[in-house]
């Protein structure tokens, strides 16, 4: 899948800016164009996965040519795209393999009782920093 960007070209003293309309909120920069594409993936994916956590809908990305009727702000800007991985839309349960000393996976399994959750649930929680 990919987002379509609004990048405003930088300068030897301005970075340059980049928006991504269908996320509201969501923008970056970078010193240069690749650094600016870079931290735009990242801001793109931590709005994604704050989204999910809140649980709300992700908007489908829109043609760049939608985009640049819907928004003459961006008049002269130049339009690309960035690449967003669906796997990290998906929920589904998947079953995974991980090797563990087992003092370590005792201690997990105590914590995730402690909590009142399964081992994969508990794990599931620290990833989401709940």
């Amino acid at each position: 899948m990919h987002y379509p960007v609004a990048i405003e070209n930088g300068t030897d003293t301005e970075a340059f800016g980049v928006v991504v309309p269908d996320l509201p909120g969501c923008f970056s920069a970078g010193d240069t164009l690749e650094e600016a594409f870079i931290q735009t993936e990242e801001a793109i994916t931590g709005w994604i996965e704050t989204a999910l956590d809140a649980g709300l809908e992700i908007p489908k990305p829109s043609s760049i040519e939608a985009l640049r009727k819907a928004h003459p702000e961006y008049e002269g800007w130049t339009w690309g795209l960035v690449k967003v991985d669906p796997a990290m839309l998906d929920d589904t349960m998947e079953r995974v393999n991980i090797s563990l000393p087992r003092r370590i996976l005792h201690r997990l399994d105590a914590q995730a009782r402690a909590a009142g959750e399964t081992r994969s649930g508990f794990i599931a929680s620290m990833a989401l920093g709940k």
